[in-house]
C-alpha cells in the first residue's frame, strides 16, 4: 500500500546508476523512496553501465519523451580481437582475432569514419521490437532476426590509449538511439577484425551531467527538479496569464504574438516559471499542445 501522499511528487531526479542495477530496479526504489506509484525513466541503461538515468516522478513521467530526445554522451573500453554475443563483456565469446597490430591511429581513422550520420542495426540484446516481440525477449529464446538498419548521428568518436594491449578508451557523443556497444563491434569489424564493449558509462544526457547526479541511496526531496528544471534543454517560453487560461484549456495558439520562433517543442511557463504545457510546432503558424500539466478546472 502507497503511503499518504503517494502520487503528490511531481518533479525529475538525476541518477547516477550502479553496476549491478538495472532501469527497472533504479524505479523501483525510486517508488518506495518518494512514496510514489507513477515513475518512469529516460534513456534505458544495461545492468552492467553506469552513470545519468534520468527519472520523472508523477505527472512529470509524462514529458519524459522530450528528455528521451536529447543527446547523450558515454565513455567506456573497446577491447580488440574478441567478439561476443551481447557485443559487450557479458556476452559469450563468437569469435577472436590477432588485432596486435593494430596502432592508435588505426583505432582514430575508424573511429572518423564512423563519425556524423550513420546507420546501425540494432542488438539483439536491445530492446527494439520486431514483430510485436522486443529484440532481447527472442535473443533469450536463442532466436535471432533480420534487423532493419536505423539513422543516427554521431557527434564525437575519439578514442585514445589504455595501459592495456588492445584495449582502447574512447568518448561517444551521439544522438538519442545510438548503441555504444555496436559502435564497438563496427569499429572492430573496420580494423579488420572483431572487438567488444567493457566499462560503459553515460555521463550526459543533454544538459543533465554526472556531476548533478546522486546515487540512488542519496535521493531525497531535497534534490528533485520541477518540472520546468526537467525541461531546461527546451526552450521555454513564460506567457501572460490570459494566454495561461486558454493553454490550461489545451487549445492551440498563434506562435506570432507570443514571439515563438524555431522548430519546437517549447515549454509554455508562467511568471512564476511553474511548467503549464509542452507545445509542438504545426505547418502554420499555429502551436499545438502536446502535454499540458496544469489543466482548467
Amino acid at each position: 500500500m502507497s503511503p499518504p501522499g503517494a502520487d503528490q511528487v511531481n518533479g525529475l531526479v538525476v541518477v547516477d546508476k550502479e553496476a549491478g542495477w538495472t532501469s527497472h530496479d533504479v524505479v523501483a526504489r525510486c517508488r518506495r523512496i518518494f512514496g510514489q506509484r507513477r515513475v518512469g525513466h529516460a534513456g534505458t541503461l544495461d545492468p552492467d553501465a553506469t552513470g545519468v538515468l534520468l527519472v520523472g516522478l508523477g505527472r512529470t513521467t509524462r514529458l519524459m519523451r522530450f528528455l528521451t530526445a536529447l543527446p547523450k554522451t558515454y565513455e567506456a573500453e573497446v577491447v580488440l580481437g574478441t567478439a561476443t554475443s551481447t557485443l559487450d563483456a557479458s556476452g559469450e565469446v563468437t569469435g577472436t582475432w590477432d588485432m596486435d597490430g593494430v596502432t592508435l591511429a588505426d583505432v582514430r581513422r575508424a573511429a572518423e569514419a564512423l563519425t556524423g550520420p550513420i546507420e546501425q542495426v540494432p542488438p539483439m540484446v536491445s530492446a527494439v521490437k520486431v514483430g510485436g516481440q522486443r529484440l532481447h525477449a527472442l535473443a533469450r529464446q536463442g532466436i535471432e532476426v533480420e534487423r532493419a538498419p536505423r539513422p543516427v548521428t554521431v557527434h564525437r568518436f575519439d578514442a585514445s590509449p589504455t595501459k592495456t594491449p588492445g584495449v582502447f578508451r574512447i568518448d561517444v557523443e551521439c544522438s538519442s538511439g545510438t548503441y555504444v556497444r555496436v559502435l564497438a563491434a563496427d569499429l572492430g569489424a573496420a580494423l579488420g577484425g572483431g572487438a567488444h564493449l567493457q566499462n560503459l558509462r553515460r555521463t550526459r544526457i543533454g544538459s543533465f551531467a554526472a556531476e548533478d547526479a546522486r546515487l540512488v541511496d542519496e535521493l531525497t526531496p531535497a534534490v528533485v527538479l520541477t518540472p520546468a528544471q526537467a525541461l531546461r534543454d527546451l526552450d521555454q517560453v513564460v506567457v501572460p496569464i490570459d494566454v495561461q487560461k486558454l493553454v490550461a484549456r489545451g487549445l492551440p495558439l498563434d506562435r506570432v504574438p507570443l514571439g515563438i520562433t524555431g522548430a519546437g517543442p517549447w515549454g509554455l511557463v508562467d511568471q512564476g516559471h511553474r511548467l503549464l504545457a509542452v507545445y509542438e510546432a504545426t505547418e502554420t503558424d499555429r502551436i499545438r499542445p502536446a502535454v499540458v500539466v496544469e489543466s482548467a478546472g
